[in-house]
């Protein structure tokens, strides 16, 4: 059966988000246990386990509402402009120390919940870019909007989760600069 939403505290929610985060940066993913989070929280286990199912939905919940400030997209209705923008936002939270183990343990707990990682917000951001420049005739109309996404954003998260070369402003706007060609109207 469902969380009564009626049920849920607000405030022991954020209690609980928060040390998720907080615990995730101490101790690291492995370590990190419901047990522990519940402690941090001065909530029950059992309070935990009715809200999420595991710790990676509880991390995933706690990154979105509590991680890098959500900021609202600026469109300029410059494509190449926007979509630099995005990419270097995402350069921007994946320096971030939390912000990085955050994503981590996401992409671990992904291997069992392809959810987890494949709803980020900086994806949908830029998704919403390609498909208004798909609309507008910025774009070529077979263009897949999805797969266009993973081109721009896979280069940051690979050089980001190999560690291959610095991650920086220049780099994401290199990628757009390289994928974005490819994807316009001829």
């Amino acid at each position: 059966m469902p969380p009564d939403a009626a049920r849920r505290s607000d405030r022991s929610r954020r209690a609980i988000l928060a040390a998720a985060l907080e615990l995730v940066e101490a101790l690291g993913y492995s370590r990190l246990t419901i047990e522990a989070v519940a402690g941090h929280a001065r909530v029950g286990k059992q309070t935990i386990y009715r809200w999420w199912p595991s710790k990676g939905p509880l991390l995933f919940e706690a990154f979105v509402e509590l991680g890098p400030a959500q900021r609202d997209p600026v469109h300029t209705g410059d494509l190449v402009v926007d979509l630099k923008a995005e990419l270097r936002a995402a350069v921007e939270e994946l320096g971030e120390r939390r912000f990085d183990q955050v994503c981590r343990a996401l992409l671990h707990e992904s291997r069992t919940d392809l959810v987890t990682l494949m709803l980020t917000p900086r994806r949908v951001g830029v998704e919403g870019l390609l498909q208004v420049a798909r609309r507008s005739g910025g774009l070529r109309p077979d263009v897949d909007v999805a797969v266009a996404a993973e081109l721009l954003l896979g280069p940051v998260y690979q050089r980001w989760l190999l560690r291959t070369a610095p991650l920086t402003a220049g780099y994401a706007d290199a990628v757009v600069d390289l994928v974005l060609p490819a994807l316009r109207s001829r």
